[in-house]
């Protein structure tokens, strides 16, 4: 079965996002990327906002992770507002609205696509478990690579006493580009299918904080 499916993107890999869009079928992708800030107090209205009007009929969130995806990205200057804002602040708000579970508004897979250009900076071979004895594959997903929706929700539930996930422990689901591209709707359904499994109970985006703005940097 296909999903539709929104791209979160940051315009350097703007590239990637036509190439995937030209991959799946007609119409699989939906919605429209947030260009703008919407300023209220009430998360749960902002995220109802972002569901209805820019990831409207989608069920899982494609988050390219490229060179500028990560938490340390920054701030950018803006002189009509005299202040900083983060250069993170709409995939922020994107991926919160993607982990969002209210009225109206079903939670949505999400499918990290890790861009080729990042492959090795995030994949790092794999070591055998001293503790379970499984072979476990070392991935950086930190705020080095990824912001922190995606990382908090990647590293969820730890499965053994090392501290790492199996794909049980994990909510959001890891693809190298070309792997997806041979087969975007076997790793579209996977995370899809994360929706329903009981570790979309754990998920969490409320209680992750970020500095959105600031007057000064020193």
């Amino acid at each position: 079965m296909s999903h539709n499916c929104f791209i979160s993107f940051k315009k350097e890999d703007a590239y990637y996002k036509d190439e995937i869009s030209k991959k799946l079928k007609e119409g699989q992708i939906q919605g429209k990327s947030l260009d703008k800030w919407i300023d209220s107090e009430d998360i749960d209205y902002v995220m109802q906002v972002i569901r209805s009007q820019y990831m409207k009929n989608t069920s899982v969130t494609l988050f390219l992770i490229g060179k500028h995806s990560s938490e340390n990205e920054g701030f950018e200057y803006s002189a009509t507002d005299r202040c900083y804002y983060n250069k993170q602040n709409f995939i922020i708000r994107e991926l919160k609205a993607t982990l969002y579970d209210g009225k109206g508004n079903r939670r949505s897979g999400l499918l990290g696509i890790v861009l080729p250009d990042m492959y090795d900076t995030i994949y790092g071979g794999s070591y055998t478990c001293s503790h379970c004895g499984k072979k476990i594959n070392l991935v950086s997903i930190n705020s080095n690579t990824v912001i922190k929706e995606f990382s908090e929700n990647y590293y969820l539930c730890p499965n053994c006493d090392d501290g790492h996930c199996d794909e049980s422990g994990r909510y959001c689901v890891l693809v190298k580009y070309d792997d997806f591209m041979q087969n975007p709707d076997k790793y579209i359904d996977k995370a899809y299918d994360r929706t329903n499994a009981d570790i979309s109970n754990s998920v969490h985006w409320k209680d992750i904080s970020h500095e959105y703005k600031k007057r000064f940097i020193y």
